[in-house]
């Protein structure tokens, strides 16, 4: 795939070489309500732009799913790495390491499955919903988001209604931690835009039986 998106200036003057920092004291934590909580760190992975162009050439694979009475396409490519599969570039595993390092003692297990999305432009989203496929129904957990390319704003809003919009804008390298109860208090989407964005990748760490 040949990709629209622009390098930073930061990529192109840290050379080329990736690298993950500590993730020891460099978070913003935001509390919400119902014990869910974000973190976030922008620009954690550092000469992420080769990372991104070899996440473009991965097998991306086209969904078709069942709404209502009919089977639409996903507005999205997807592409997700099981426990023994190999990641298709070593600053996720990287990324992976430090996550499972730092978030031990609260998660409790590991970071072990890697979830990926290709929005190729600002058509390509994902509706509000929360990862509740398997123990995120009923049990706290984490699912950690790392972004790749164009900047997409994700939205955050409480189930439960009575608090309004809250708005991350992701962009290259920046880190996305939803954890407590936030996939089953919360839910989160990446809408369309009607600007002109490059594409973008998300690659979504989780426990196991987490989806």
């Amino acid at each position: 795939m040949t990709s629209a998106y622009q390098p930073s200036m930061l990529d192109l003057m840290s050379g080329p070489a990736e690298a993950v920092a500590s993730l020891t004291g460099r978070l913003t934590r935001h509390p919400l309500t119902a014990g869910a909580w974000v973190d976030v760190l922008p620009g954690w992975l550092h000469g992420s732009d080769a990372v991104f162009e070899t996440l473009l050439d991965i097998d991306w694979r086209a969904e078709r799913r069942r709404m209502y009475d009919d089977v639409v396409d996903v507005p999205r490519l997807l592409r997700w790495f099981g426990p023994r599969e190999q990641l298709p570039h070593p600053a996720l595993d990287a990324a992976k390491a430090e996550l499972n390092r730092h978030y031990a003692g609260e998660l409790g297990e590991q970071f072990v499955t890697a979830g990926m999305c290709l929005y190729r432009d600002g058509r390509d989203s994902v509706a509000w919903h929360g990862d509740t496929h398997g123990r995120s129904a009923t049990h706290d957990t984490m699912v950690a988001i790392v972004s790749f390319g164009s900047p997409r704003n994700l939205l955050l809003r409480p189930r439960a209604g009575g608090h309004g919009t809250l708005r991350f804008p992701l962009g290259h390298g920046d880190l996305i931690v939803m954890g407590g109860s936030c996939q089953r208090t919360w839910e989160h989407a990446v809408p369309k835009t009607a600007k002109p964005v490059g594409p973008r990748v998300s690659v979504q760490f989780r426990p196991i039986d987490v989806a």
